[in-house]
């Protein structure tokens, strides 16, 4: 016969509150103790039944993410760092991929609410006022946007956006071309804001654009036409799509015009030229935002707002601007 939580106690010499709470909630058991009843439980082959527990705990102990679009090279690290932090919380993630989509946003936030609980929300596509509706029915967590009164993870994109722009100008380009991200993009709007804050900076906006390698490619024409030496990219793939097109009408990078992407993604690197990118903590944010969401779920948890701090790479896309 399998094994029970009762005999887990038994063979532990402890409590069966202690054994469920060492599955449920580690954090609350002492190290010690917790270790021999997880050292009995592998012995006798106990695995706990997570409908049961869900039914008597009222708690799944599964978290929904839910990303803008799992095929951008951003989002990989950050899921793979929030569901590996989940489980040493002995909780489940369920990923959901929007397309950009917010009407498909709301449709997964909303299958997600009975299954889970509690939402991480990274790069939200929807307005401000359907992310506070739809909180009123699961907890949230919101990465890369801010939401007044809900928990909030930040990557600094204003701080890395004024290093991208101030390295651009300490090579000598005073014409910069900002291209922007989709349309309502919280991140598109910080780096704006922070570029047009910009002293001796003649700024040209080129967008919105999708944020991909041919939303990129597909503006090449317009950042040639639009006389700018140096470019800050939405991100590394639109900065990778547009060097490709500069090449393709006779273009030098870094020779010609200067491109600074965002994110520091692994093209970037690979990329010939190796890209100038604004890093972005990704993998940390996907942890900060487990123990913000969970805090949120064991407790109501506070409007905490956590912000992580970027930095400029410097590599061979940038150099000094020509006469």
């Amino acid at each position: 016969m399998a094994a029970t939580i009762r005999d887990v106690a038994q063979a532990s010499g402890v409590h069966v509150s202690t054994v469920s709470r060492t599955f449920s909630a580690p954090h609350l058991v002492n190290a010690e103790t917790r270790t021999r009843v997880l050292a009995v439980a592998e012995d006798l082959g106990y695995r706990p039944n997570r409908a049961a527990r869900a039914l008597t705990t009222g708690r799944t102990h599964n978290l929904g993410l839910i990303v803008a679009d799992i095929s951008n090279p951003f989002f990989p690290p950050l899921i793979k760092a929030a569901q590996a932090h989940a489980r040493t919380r002995d909780y489940h993630v369920f990923v959901a991929d929007t397309d950009e989509d917010p009407l498909v946003e709301e449709e997964l936030i909303q299958t997600l609410t009975k299954q889970v609980d509690g939402v991480l929300l990274c790069s939200p596509r929807l307005s401000n006022r359907a992310i506070e509706r739809l909180h009123a029915d699961v907890p949230f967590v919101v990465v890369n946007r801010r939401v007044k009164g809900m928990p909030t993870v930040l990557m600094d994109v204003r701080y890395g956006a004024r290093l991208a722009i101030d390295h651009l100008t300490g090579l000598g380009h005073r014409r910069i071309a900002l291209l922007s991200g989709p349309s309502g993009s919280w991140t598109s709007k910080e780096m704006y804001e922070t570029a047009a804050a910009a002293g001796g900076v003649d700024l040209v906006i080129i967008g919105p654009n999708a944020p991909t390698e041919e939303g990129g490619l597909a503006v090449a024409a317009e950042v040639i036409a639009s006389g700018a030496t140096g470019v800050l990219a939405y991100n590394d793939l639109v900065a990778i799509g547009l060097i490709e097109g500069l090449y393709e009408r006779g273009v030098q990078v870094p020779a010609d015009i200067s491109v600074v992407g965002v994110d520091d993604i692994v093209a970037g690197r690979l990329n010939r030229p190796k890209l100038t990118t604004v890093a972005m903590p990704t993998a940390a944010a996907g942890r900060m935002a487990v123990d913000l969401l969970l805090q949120s779920v064991d407790d109501g948890g506070a409007a905490t707002l956590a912000t992580l701090a970027t930095s400029l790479v410097v590599r061979e896309s940038t150099g000094q601007a020509r006469a």
